[in-house]
């Protein structure tokens, strides 16, 4: 045991799971690209995969940067406390989402795309975390979203198809966003360095400073699936299959939350202009996820709103920290993301679970997903209650911290609704039971959904635990879930009069402009094929020239 001990401490002295946490997963992927034997033996490695991202969040958290490659090129890796707790969780999920995964390909005839897209997602994923420079976050975020694109398109039907086409083009759309505000970074950096801390550094006094920061929160917010930019989660989360489902809800759409923490200044200079219209934003679509998931049926569908109330509320405690240049921003905004990631990922794999399972063994299912949903409120104990206990601080008792309250009691209504959709969910035949494999990887997860939240809390604040415990916090977190609750069993009696609305809401309205975007691009089109013509493009040459020599003169 001993020995062990210090093999690992060694381990992370030298700094090897830092690589070797995207080493591994990268490895793997080319060993599945390479061979048809490997990639059908991949799937029993998934729970392997991320293990070295687990270790190095545990041993490697502020042990320094890691430079991988040579003086032509090279990538540098770092962590820190707040990417650490995000990194763990992420590992955690991966680990026991891949057991579920595992199990669920058994059932599949062809698996190979699944393989293939479940390794360049976890590979990006983990890259993205432990990236120290702007080369090799844009990249390895670039990886992460053609891979969750095409875990995506690995559900069935047209309806997998467009969303993954919806997932993919709003990526690339936020990543063009997100490299030209990594340009601009990177130009205002005085000795040219490309190290994300020194881009951070020379943020606050660069002359583009306003157009970067626009930039980067309109690529992060389409990331992080906030109003009105939030289109492609529910149809996403909703076509996917139960296990990339988890791992999207839960960890790749953290992506965006360790990016705003890490490109954003937050203990230099305030800028409140753009933290309170992000926290105006997050709040108002906190609020908004959980009024259109309360107009939906399918549990996946549910989750999905959830999530987009959820990252909503963690972009406020991102702004309100931004606007005031708050130092401790970074740890409770990854705090409250980490508890997040967890409960996410677990609920996901219940609907999986759920499914699977008659209605004679359901209650073992349902009741751990009704607590761990219910912490997403605040229920006291769990979870949900220390999150938002860190991010009390940072909202303050303003209109912010107001409105925090709100989505506390809205949060709790969605969750009630979305357990007794779950109930409705259950398998036809009343014996039937889910794999053990599904229900131990679920069961896992809510285990880790309650208990991680604590750990990490006692690391982040040793001597705070008895006021979590207080009475008085205790009846601060209690009475939003009783009122949400409430108003859940109210709305049950009048729920045949509220609205349907479709996954996707505002992106199923703006369906309608396909035909005149069509005709537009057609005409376009034809333009450009009159464009090109010899004569017509020698003639447009010369009025090009003679403007230029014009303007010069």
């Amino acid at each position: 045991m001993i020995a062990a001990a210090s093999a690992l401490a060694f381990l992370s002295g030298v700094q090897v799971m830092v690589p070797l946490a995207i080493g591994l997963p990268l490895a793997l992927l080319l060993a599945a690209c390479v061979s048809a034997r490997w990639r059908r033996c991949m799937p029993r490695l998934f729970v392997l995969a991320p293990v070295p991202a687990l270790l190095a969040a545990l041993f490697d958290a502020d042990a320094g940067s890691v430079e991988v490659g040579n003086q032509l090129f090279s990538l540098s890796f770092s962590l820190d406390f707040p990417g650490a707790m995000l990194l763990g969780t992420a590992a955690l999920l991966w680990m026991l989402a891949g057991v579920y995964a595992e199990r669920f390909l058994r059932e599949r005839s062809a698996s190979g795309g699944f393989v293939v897209c479940w390794l360049m997602t976890l590979t990006g994923c983990v890259g993205v975390f432990l990236a120290a420079d702007l080369v090799g976050f844009y990249f390895l975020l670039a990886v992460l979203s053609v891979g969750a694109s095409g875990l995506v398109l690995q559900g069935e039907g047209p309806d997998a198809l467009r969303a993954g086409a919806l997932y993919l083009a709003l990526a690339l759309l936020a990543e063009a966003f997100l490299l030209a505000g990594l340009v601009l970074m990177a130009n205002a950096t005085p000795d040219g360095s490309l190290l994300v801390a020194d881009a951070v550094a020379a943020l606050p006094a660069s002359p583009t400073r306003d157009l970067t920061v626009t930039l980067l929160l309109v690529g992060l917010g389409m990331k992080a699936g906030l109003v009105p930019l939030h289109v492609w989660m529910p149809l996403a989360y909703r076509a996917a299959p139960i296990p990339a489902a988890a791992v999207m809800s839960g960890a790749v759409v953290k992506a965006s939350v360790i990016a705003m923490l890490r490109l954003l200044p937050f203990d230099d200079i305030a800028l409140p202009a753009f933290g309170h219209a992000l926290a105006s934003v997050g709040l108002f679509g906190a609020l908004y996820g959980v009024l259109v998931g309360l107009t939906q049926r399918d549990p996946k569908t549910v989750l999905a709103y959830s999530s987009v109330s959820q990252m909503g509320f963690v972009a406020a405690v991102v702004g309100m920290g931004l606007a005031a240049g708050d130092a401790s921003t970074p740890v409770a905004a990854a705090f409250y993301g980490a508890h997040h990631l967890l409960v996410k990922g677990a609920l996901f794999l219940a609907v999986g679970v759920v499914a699977l399972t008659g209605q004679r063994h359901l209650r073992p299912m349902v009741v751990p997903a009704a607590i761990i949903a219910l912490g997403l409120g605040g229920l006291p104990l769990t979870g949900g209650a220390l999150a938002k206990d860190v991010a009390k601080d940072l909202l303050g008792d303003g209109l912010a911290g107001s409105v925090a309250v709100v989505s506390s009691v809205a949060s709790t209504l969605l969750m009630v609704h979305f357990v007794r959709r779950l109930g409705e969910s259950a398998a036809a035949d009343a014996d039937a039971r889910a794999p053990g494999a599904m229900v131990l990887a679920w069961l896992a997860m809510a285990l880790a959904s309650l208990l991680v939240p604590w750990l990490l809390y006692l690391n982040l604040a040793p001597g705070e635990w008895p006021d979590a415990l207080a009475p008085a916090a205790l009846w601060d977190a209690l009475w939003p879930v009783v009122v949400g609750a409430a108003l859940a069993f109210a709305l049950d009696r009048f729920g045949q009069r509220v609205p349907r609305m479709p996954a996707g809401d505002v992106g199923i309205a703006v369906r309608g402009l396909g035909g005149p975007a069509l005709a537009a691009g057609a005409g376009l089109e034809h333009a450009d094929t009159f464009l090109r013509r010899w004569p017509v493009a020698c003639v447009v040459m010369l009025a090009v020239t003679l403007l230029f020599a014009w303007a010069l003169l």
